[in-house]
């Protein structure tokens, strides 16, 4: 950590946007079933503009609660990334008993985000259709599958790498020495919970109109065909795959990686004009009026040629020194850099892109709202850390909470010690 580098929690601005206030979401409650990524991301999201996220797991606890190492606080870094600002609790769905509690979670409840195997609420008998949308008529219901309900491919599974492979993302990444690569991130999984977000969304705003609830489908594939730009515009138009690129750009020329005396920088010139002041800045202002370079459908013809010659000569220039003077002549441009430095950037932390909380860190909250910004009011649950707390809020006594932790209904929070044990 480094020295100084968070705001002080405990005042003024920072401390606002830290701990959050009462965000855009105050008073919405999400019972999340989800596991493992995409419903997790959806409802983390949901939770920072403060929502009342009650995150369900089984017996077995989150998947991604062993993804590790590195290991803190009794989870996986993977699990922390996508679970603060939850309460968790846990229990055996298999159980008659474990759904009853769900029904009464249901009651004050406004969304409902899960992404089982298609058919296993159904058998549990908490199918939307059924059961929830005639006893829960508000409910919003968000299930995330890899596939859909329907169609040849119709509920089967999708992982985000295989469903890369599947849509076409992988065949674009990579160059023809690698070979169609997969994106380094989780990109579907990590798109589709924002797609979910958004659809949750929609149908808040609907049913302030409607007072009805209704069903999200929301697959794993189908928003992989939508990051398909440019390529699918492309391909609608010229019917022609687009070839692997490496890290340039299939539409814009110069828009590529580019080696320089002192690092890695990225060079995005949009236009013609940006261009001329590329060219003015590495000293070739001549490069501009030359007609093979001058407009981008030439350059685009002759991008082969011009990437050599940038190759020369950038070579020769200071990568840091080069991307601030194409900043400031109005040249995207920026060095490469590892995970670690983006997040210890300075403006990272002026933007509050970087947060601290109880031993937790993480990424801050994107969208900045002026007067609810939402922020970390928790760090990610310890397994069934709330169980108890959840269900005296549903009106169940001890004895109660006692008769289901004794039926291996209900699983209650072991002390950190021990859950530290239990990881690899």
């Amino acid at each position: 950590m480094i020295a100084g580098a968070f705001p002080n929690l405990s005042s003024g601005k920072e401390s606002r946007m830290q701990t959050g206030t009462d965000g855009a979401l105050s008073g919405i409650k999400v019972v999340d079933l989800s596991r493992v990524l995409a419903g997790p991301a959806c409802a983390q999201t949901l939770a920072d503009h403060g929502a009342d996220v009650v995150k369900v797991e089984s017996p077995a606890g989150d998947d991604t609660r062993l993804w590790g190492p590195p290991f803190r606080d009794g989870g996986a870094s993977y699990y922390m990334g996508v679970n603060r600002n939850k309460r968790g609790i846990a229990l055996d769905l298999t159980r008659e008993e474990a759904r009853e509690i769900i029904f009464d979670l249901l009651e004050d409840a406004d969304i409902l985000i899960e992404n089982f195997k298609i058919g296993t609420m159904e058998r549990w008998g908490l199918g939307f259709a059924e059961v929830l949308q005639k006893r829960f008529p508000r409910l919003i219901y968000c299930r995330i599958s890899g596939f859909g309900e329907d169609g040849p491919m119709g509920s089967m599974p999708g992982y985000d790498a295989v469903v890369q492979a599947m849509s076409g993302l992988m065949s674009i990444n990579g160059n023809p020495a690698s070979g169609p690569t997969r994106i380094g991130v989780p990109i579907i999984d990590l798109a589709t919970g924002q797609v979910s977000v958004i659809g949750v969304l929609l149908a808040l705003f609907e049913r302030e109109r409607s007072g009805h609830g209704q069903f999200l489908d929301i697959a794993l594939y189908d928003v992989a065909l939508t990051l398909l730009h440019p390529p699918a515009a492309n391909w609608f138009m010229s019917g022609k795959p687009q070839p692997l690129l490496g890290n340039g750009h299939p539409n814009i020329v110069p828009y590529d990686k580019f080696s320089t005396a002192s690092t890695d920088v990225f060079i995005g010139v949009g236009n013609d004009r940006q261009f001329r002041s590329f060219a003015q800045t590495i000293g070739r202002p001549e490069l501009a009026a030359d007609a093979r370079y001058s407009t981008n459908p030439a350059r685009i013809q002759h991008r082969h040629e011009l990437r050599e010659l940038l190759d020369a000569e950038l070579r020769q220039i200071d990568g840091e020194a080069l991307c601030a003077s194409l900043t400031a002549a109005g040249v995207p441009a920026g060095p490469v850099r590892d995970v670690g430095r983006a997040l210890s950037d300075p403006h990272t932390l002026h933007r509050n892109m970087r947060v601290s909380l109880g031993g937790y860190e993480g990424v801050g909250v994107p969208a900045k709202l002026s007067r609810t910004p939402g922020g970390v009011r928790l760090r990610p649950p310890r397994f069934a850390e709330h169980s108890a707390e959840v269900l005296r809020e549903l009106n169940y006594s001890d004895a109660q909470i006692d008769s289901l932790v004794e039926s291996g209904v209900l699983q209650l929070a072991v002390p950190l010690e021990a859950a530290q044990e239990d990881l690899p």
